[in-house]
C-alpha cells in the first residue's frame, strides 16, 4: 500500500509519544483492510515523534495496540513538504480535479518537487519489494508519476492504483502545463479505479484529446508504447460490522452524555456536519441553508441546533485560510442573528476528534448533512449509516458525491440551491418515524453488502482476470 497520508502518526504531547489516526476517509478504508492481509504500508512520517518510534530501517509495527502490519516511514524536508504536498498537490491538482471555481496555481518549482518525491517514494518501494514478485496499491494523486516509475525498473510488478477524488472533464484538464507527463504516468498502472463511471469516462477521454494512444471503449482501456491500463470504477466504501459494533459501545454511550451536556443540546434537534475545513465540502453553503431555514421557519429557533465538526486542513494554502476565516465569520453572523439566552443554532467545533467522538455525534443526531460541492465519494455519509442501528436519523446529501448514487435512502440536496436546502432540513426534521427507519434500513442493507471488504475484492478479482 502506498500513500501520502500515513495511517498511524506519531506526536509528542509533553514529554510523551503519543499516536493519533488522521482524519482522513482514506485511511477510514484502507487501514482495515491491510490488517486483515498483512504486508506494507510506505506513506509520509508526518508526526514530529515518527523518528523516535521507527527501527533503523524506518519501519514500525501496527497498529501500535495490536501490530497487525508494518508501516514504512518515508522522510520528506520542509521544502519537500511545501513543494510537494500544500505546492502542486493541493494548489494545482486538488482544484484541478473538483469542480467548485477555485482556480489552480501552476508553479514549475512545485512541480519538480513533485517528480522528486515521486522518485524518493518508487526507491522506498522497489527497496520494501526486494526481489519478489508484489502487488503495488498506490493511492490517490499525490503519485501520478509513480507507476510508471515503478514499472519502468519492475515491470514484472502488478501495479494498481485508486483516484480517491474526481477526474475533471478534457477541456478543465488540459490547462495544466504537465498534463502529458502526468497521463503517462499513470497509464503505468495495470490497473485505475475511480469512484464512479463518469470519472472513468473522463479519464479515459481526456488520455484521447492529449496523448497519442489507444483507447478501447468495448472493454475501458488505453494502450500506449505497447503497455495497456484497465479503467473501471470502484465505489470506496467503510467496515460497516467493525463501525456498527463500535458504535453501540458504552464508550460512545458515555460520550453522548458528555457532549450533549458540554454544548448544551439537551432537548434540541440536532444536526451535525463533520468535515475537514476544506473548500469542496460546502460548509458555507450549509450555513446558508441553515440560516435561510430559521428565517423561513422561526418555530425551529431555540428547537434546532447545528454542530458542525472538523479538523482544520492545509492551512499553509491561502484559500484554505480564507475559507475557514469565511466560516467562522458566517458562523457568528448567523448566531448573532437568531441567539436567544443562551441556545445559539451553531456550535462550531475545530478539533481533531477521537473516534468515539465521532460516533457519538453521529448517534446523537437527527440529521446528517453532508453538503459536498464536488466529491469522489464521501465516507462521512456512509459512516453515519453505518452508526445508526437505532435505524433513525436523516441524512441529507449532495447530489455532487458519488456516494449519493448509492444511499437512495437519502435526501438528495442540492448546496446551491438555498432555498430548496434549506427546505429539505425541514422535511428531514418532519419526517415521520416509520419513513425514517424505512429510510435508513434501505442504506444500512447496502453499505453493509458494499462493504470495504467487497471495494477491494472487486479490485483484487479485476486484476486477476486481467492477468490470467
Amino acid at each position: 500500500m502506498v500513500s501520502n497520508r500515513e495511517p498511524y502518526i506519531h506526536n509528542y504531547v509533553g514529554d510523551e509519544i503519543h499516536y493519533i489516526v488522521p482524519a482522513s476517509g482514506m485511511v477510514t478504508a484502507l487501514d482495515p483492510i491491510i490488517r486483515a492481509e498483512g504486508g506494507t504500508w510506505v506513506a509520509y512520517g508526518s508526526g514530529d515523534a515518527d523518528k523516535e518510534v521507527v527501527d533503523r530501517n524506518d519501519r514500525i509495527a501496527v497498529p501500535p495496540d495490536h501490530p497487525q502490519y508494518t508501516l514504512r516511514r518515508v522522510w520528506l524536508t520542509r521544502e519537500e513538504e511545501e513543494r510537494f504536498y500544500y505546492g502542486f498537490s493541493n494548489e494545482a491538482l486538488w482544484p484541478l480535479c473538483h469542480i467548485v471555481y477555485v482556480k489552480p496555481k501552476f508553479n514549475e518549482a512545485d512541480w519538480l518537487a513533485y517528480k522528486s518525491v515521486n522518485q524518493k517514494f518508487a526507491k522506498v518501494i522497489l527497496e520494501e519489494a526486494g526481489n519478489e514478485k508484489a502487488f503495488v496499491f498506490i493511492q490517490d494523486y499525490h503519485f501520478t508519476l509513480l507507476p510508471k516509475m515503478l514499472k519502468e525498473i519492475r515491470p514484472d510488478l502488478l501495479v494498481a492504483q485508486f483516484w480517491h477524488i474526481p477526474w475533471p472533464n478534457r477541456e478543465a484538464f488540459r490547462i495544466c502545463p504537465w498534463g502529458q507527463e502526468i497521463l503517462e504516468g499513470l497509464l503505468g498502472n495495470d490497473l485505475l479505479g475511480f469512484h464512479i463511471q463518469y470519472h472513468c469516462n473522463n479519464f479515459l477521454d481526456t488520455v484521447d484529446r492529449n496523448l497519442e494512444s489507444k483507447i478501447d471503449y468495448g472493454i475501458f482501456a488505453a494502450t500506449k508504447g505497447g503497455k495497456t491500463t484497465h479503467i473501471r470504477p470502484f465505489p470506496i466504501s467503510i467496515d460497516f460490522d467493525e463501525l456498527n459494533m463500535q458504535a453501540q459501545g458504552k464508550e460512545v454511550e458515555s460520550e453522548m452524555v458528555r457532549i450533549r451536556k458540554e454544548l448544551g443540546l439537551k432537548g434540541q434537534i440536532i444536526g451535525i456536519g463533520l468535515d475537514r475545513v476544506d473548500y469542496t465540502k460546502g460548509i458555507s453553503e450549509r450555513f446558508m441553508a441553515i440560516d435561510r431555514f430559521l428565517e423561513k421557519y422561526p418555530e425551529y429557533r431555540n428547537k434546532f441546533t447545528f454542530v458542525q465538526a472538523g479538523t482544520l486542513s492545509r492551512i499553509h494554502i491561502a484559500d484554505y485560510r480564507d475559507y475557514n476565516d469565511t466560516i467562522y465569520d458566517q458562523m457568528n453572523e448567523i448566531n448573532h442573528k437568531y441567539h436567544s439566552g443562551r441556545w445559539t443554532p451553531i456550535r462550531l467545533v475545530k478539533s481533531h476528534f477521537h473516534r468515539v467522538s465521532i460516533q457519538a455525534l453521529y448517534r446523537l443526531s437527527d440529521v446528517c448533512i453532508v453538503s459536498s460541492l464536488h466529491d469522489g465519494m464521501n465516507l462521512v455519509a456512509k459512516e453515519f449509516v453505518a452508526s445508526r442501528s437505532d435505524e433513525l436519523g436523516v441524512l441529507l446529501l449532495s447530489r455532487f458525491t458519488g456516494a449519493a448514487s448509492e444511499l437512495t435512502g437519502c435526501i438528495e440536496i442540492n448546496p446551491y440551491a438555498t432555498d430548496t436546502f434549506a427546505e429539505a432540513i425541514k422535511i428531514a426534521i418532519e419526517i415521520p418515524e416509520e419513513e425514517k427507519r424505512k429510510r435508513m434500513q434501505r442504506m444500512r442493507k447496502y453499505v453493509s453488502e458494499h462493504n470495504v471488504y467487497h471495494w477491494s475484492q472487486n479490485i483484487v478479482n479485476e486484476l486477476t482476470k486481467l492477468h490470467q
